[in-house]
């Protein structure tokens, strides 16, 4: 690969999913590349280059992107987020949508699944704490190949082993050989749609719950700028966004506010509306009496 070569992928890669590479990242895209190289029969990163450049390449060049973005999902993952859900941001909406009865949550980046489905699986515990109660799941992901597998629901024996307590495995899924499969209750609460967050999803609608974790740390600082902000957009007033541990709206947007002693969670911070203008006091003139 040459040093163009890495400078092409580099840009298309940002321009296509925001992903920034650094300039010591070949190895990175050798890694993940090759394995399309040698399915597509090409002699090796500088034709997939050319493949890519030349008109028509458009299911190419989503192999390409999906290839380079990092699927790394669990359930339960880093444990802090979900206590949140369960501490702070259920019993504040179950008091404040109470006459409404609807909450609405967004995964941002739902992989292949394990988040939104260990949200599902909480609000299943709370069984009649939320009878009459509608929950909204919207999944979205960048790569349509792990959100087919999200909405499959079929897990390796690895994959369940990672943060899924037994009690919610025995219960929540069925073991086929070395597969888990999630349960229709649980599958059928979460709905995934593929969505590229560089681009617009005020389509999606308002929310009361974000997660947005560990996705910005793969983008420039413009780039979360502006994603954050997008995302105050659909976040309802009193819901709440949650980012990984090692990302922050600090210093990138005036649009949400920490939480104190609560890692990654973050609400909006709706300014106060102004004042209503007060008219200036209108003085009447000695003479002729009109106001001047």
């Amino acid at each position: 690969m040459t040093p163009l070569d890495y400078d092409f992928l580099r840009g298309f890669l940002k321009q296509r999913s925001g992903l920034v590479l650094s300039n010591d990242k070949q190895y990175l895209i050798e890694s993940r590349l090759m394995p399309i190289v040698r399915k597509q029969g090409l002699s090796g990163l500088g034709e997939l280059v050319q493949k890519l450049k030349a008109p028509g390449a458009e299911a190419l060049a989503a192999k390409v992107t999906e290839a380079m973005t990092t699927n790394e999902s669990f359930f339960f993952r880093d444990k802090t987020p979900f206590d949140h859900f369960k501490e702070v941001m259920l019993p504040a909406l179950l008091k404040a949508r109470a006459t409404k009865r609807h909450i609405r949550i967004w995964c941002a980046a739902a992989s292949t699944g394990q988040e939104p489905y260990s949200l599902a699986m909480i609000l299943k515990e709370m069984g009649p704490q939320l009878a009459g109660w509608r929950f909204e799941i919207i999944g979205t992901d960048l790569s349509g190949e792990v959100l087919e597998r999200a909405k499959a629901g079929v897990y390796t024996q690895f994959e369940v082993q990672r943060g899924l307590p037994i009690q919610m495995l025995l219960k929540y899924f069925v073991q086929n050989g070395d597969q888990w499969t999630i349960s229709p209750e649980i599958r059928s609460m979460v709905h995934y749609r593929t969505l590229n967050l560089l681009n617009d999803f005020s389509a999606l609608g308002q929310f009361d719950i974000v997660y947005c974790r560990n996705v910005l740390i793969y983008f420039d600082q413009p780039t979360k700028i502006d994603v954050l902000n997008r995302t105050a957009r659909l976040t309802a007033p009193d819901g709440y966004l949650l980012l990984g541990a090692a990302e922050t709206v600090v210093g990138l947007t005036d649009s949400f506010k920490p939480i104190n002693d609560r890692r990654g969670l973050y609400v909006p911070a709706v300014k106060a509306p102004a004042p209503a203008a007060t008219a200036a006091p209108k003085l009447m003139a000695m003479a002729g009496g009109r106001p001047v």
